[in-house]
């Protein structure tokens, strides 16, 4: 039996492949999800996937935690990024050892001095440091739209962790002939790309609002040149991340960065965002203007681009690396005008002149 912490679209998802593989599986919804928990315990149907989950699915109010989890084998976190830290505490009393721990969110979080940390480890912050060190801790990542995954279509995942036979034993579980697993050890590579992809595909998003200011929404020549210089600098600051916080540039080419990048950039909430804050508006603005709905490309921009300064200024990175994401920084936490320096790209133009 699978039990899971949160009741979002992609926890909820996750079930499609796991009860196609014959498992149980405990949707705990978090205090925010009480009314899609009722839902589901009503009409069989998860309200934002607007989809009937499996049979198997039981669904679970977040008092009833205990009872949910008693015997699960694997365990999944799938809280948003800003509840990491909540159910780090709501998950410890429940944890066994031996028993994986698997992360849907995407982010990562930061110390006062700008070191940024992966999510998995912020879930195991309120642990002990013994039963830390016994539970195999794993990250879902890769391009996945959640309503694609649970009608069945054709994902590749990677699944990370430390521990190679834990996520051998997590692909296995839910590899299908629809949901196709690969696995890596680069734990803190994967969740670095996973993370970064959602700041960039923001970025993205920002094209086809230009193009709208600008009064050619109507030309039949688009803003692909701009998406396509902005996914490439994506691509290139995210691996120079991989390497600062200490994983593996090699994941960069898998399907946690440029696969996860292209299908996040080609719609969802962060480039909707990107799109109107692309037409002119400011950030509070554009994300009102959706009502104020979660975004984890900007949560991961304020943390991220928050940090930048500090490890600057540790002398850990260069002042001219980041020019994308200390931009984006600009732009979603302070408020600042669009103005894309596009001349600090790529190492700077003299850099990429070649000569």
């Amino acid at each position: 039996m699978i039990a899971a912490l949160g009741a979002g679209v992609m926890a909820s998802a996750l079930a499609t492949p796991l009860c196609d593989n014959g498992h149980e599986v405990h949707l705990v919804g978090t205090h925010l999800d009480r009314d899609i928990i009722g839902t589901i315990q009503q009409t069989g149907r998860h309200p934002g996937l607007n989809l009937e989950l499996p049979a198997e699915v039981t669904a679970y109010q977040l008092e009833d935690i205990a009872a949910a989890f008693e015997g699960a084998d694997i365990v999944m976190s799938g809280v948003n990024s800003f509840g990491v830290e909540w159910a780090s505490e709501h998950l410890a009393p429940h944890l066994r050892p031996g028993v994986p721990v698997l992360s849907v969110t995407k982010g990562l979080a930061a110390s006062d001095n700008g070191d940024l940390r992966i999510l998995p480890d912020v879930l195991a912050q309120h642990l002990s440091p013994a039963l830390r060190a016994q539970i195999p801790w794993a990250a879902i990542v890769g391009p996945s739209i959640a309503g694609e995954v649970a009608v069945r279509r054709d994902s590749c995942l990677l699944f990370a962790g430390s521990d190679q036979p834990a996520v051998d034993m997590l692909a296995r579980t839910f590899r299908t002939d629809r949901y196709h697993v690969w696995t890596t050890t680069d734990l803190v590579g994967a969740e670095v790309c996973a993370a970064l992809k959602n700041c960039f595909a923001f970025g993205v998003g920002l094209a086809e609002g230009v193009l709208k200011a600008r009064g050619e929404s109507d030309s039949p020549y688009r803003n692909h040149n701009y998406e396509a210089a902005l996914f490439a600098e994506g691509a290139l600051e995210t691996s120079r991340m991989v390497q600062v916080v200490g994983g593996s540039t090699e994941t960069l080419l898998l399907l946690p960065s440029i696969g996860d990048m292209y299908v996040t950039s080609t719609g969802g909430r962060n480039v909707r965002v990107g799109r109107l804050v692309g037409e002119g508006m400011n950030f509070t603005a554009a994300w009102e203007a959706l009502d104020r709905i979660t975004l984890e490309g900007a949560a991961a921009i304020r943390v991220v681009g928050g940090a930048l300064p500090k490890l600057t200024e540790r002398g850990v990175i260069g002042a001219g690396e980041f020019p994308l994401l200390r931009h984006l920084h600009d732009v979603v936490s302070l408020e600042k005008r669009l103005d894309m320096p596009w001349s600090a790209f790529f190492g700077g133009e003299q850099v990429s002149s070649g000569a």
